[in-house]
């Protein structure tokens, strides 16, 4: 299921009711960008002489959507803008405000954390419940979203996974960062959404693992000790000599940028590496796994 299928659903006018995702309230920023690009499409669409129901219905969506798309209360997708532009004569001023809303449709924890993604030169990463998020497929990512507690909404999973996968862009980064996974071995061995969903993931992993800018290891259940077991750890060092990092097990989870913090940090992340396979064991180790599956 591509990440527009949600949106699929229809009204009893007969136009789809909900393609778009809600305005998160505590995104400031995002909620500002939304706001004013729902104020250009009531300019155009009252300046085209049209009522909030005919334009819905020229487009293809009810008039309670085209209402909170100009409201700000609704994040439009990009087919919606293109059609709106279209029916509207703006002559592609409505289209290019999908640049505007690209990032925003994300949430803004996400958003952050891939503007950070986006500047590191090096990322240092120890996971031990999940595959990380990174490496994942997309329908590895909808398996474990569909699994989590309360559940999710498909437009929320939508959300979810289409923020994911944007983060994936940093494998197409120029300069390449230096990317360096140690995964537990319970996450390969997990069948997350059932064998054929797992299968893929596994050559997925030995597919980046190729990368000549990637280091994935694996850390054997089998090991006595283990400085990871406080949880997940990430460090993200960027071209300017800073850094930041969290944890799970350390200062509350929170990030943090102080160089004793960090330090720390690295010092479990190196140990974490020291103690996983090598690279090139992890790869034959996830070829075994594949071959058993």
């Amino acid at each position: 299921m591509s990440v527009d299928e949600a949106g699929a659903a229809r009204g009893s006018d007969g136009g789809a009711d909900e393609p778009g995702w809600d305005v998160d309230p505590d995104d400031e920023s995002g909620a500002a960008v939304v706001a004013t690009v729902g104020r250009q499409i009531k300019a155009w669409r009252e300046v085209a002489g049209m009522r909030a129901g005919e334009f819905g219905a020229a487009i293809g969506y009810g008039e309670d959507l085209v209402y909170k798309v100009e409201g700000g209360r609704r994040i439009p997708r990009p087919e919606f803008l293109d059609k709106a532009d279209e029916v509207l004569g703006a002559g592609g001023r409505i289209a290019m405000m999908k640049e505007d809303v690209a990032e925003v449709r994300y949430p803004k924890k996400v958003r952050d954390l891939a503007k950070l993604e986006a500047r590191a030169a090096e990322l240092e990463a120890y996971h031990n419940h999940n595959v990380n998020g990174l490496l994942q497929t997309e329908a590895h990512m909808r398996a474990l979203f569909a699994s989590w507690l309360p559940a999710y909404t498909l437009d929320e999973m939508d959300r979810m996974v289409a923020a994911r996968l944007a983060r994936q862009s940093i494998f197409d980064r120029d300069p390449l960062p230096s990317l360096s996974f140690v995964q537990e071995e319970v996450t390969l061995r997990r069948p997350v959404g059932g064998t054929m969903v797992w299968r893929r993931q596994l050559e997925r992993l030995l597919e980046i693992g190729q990368m000549r800018n990637v280091a994935i290891q694996v850390m054997p259940t089998h090991r006595e000790e283990h400085p990871g077991t406080g949880g997940l750890i990430e460090v993200l060092k960027f071209p300017d000599g800073s850094a930041v990092g969290r944890s799970e097990g350390a200062f509350a989870g929170r990030p943090v940028s102080d160089p004793k913090h960090l330090r720390i940090l690295e010092l479990r992340c190196g140990m974490i590496r020291a103690q996983a396979l090598s690279p090139r064991e992890s790869l034959a180790f996830i070829e075994r796994v594949l071959g058993e599956t």
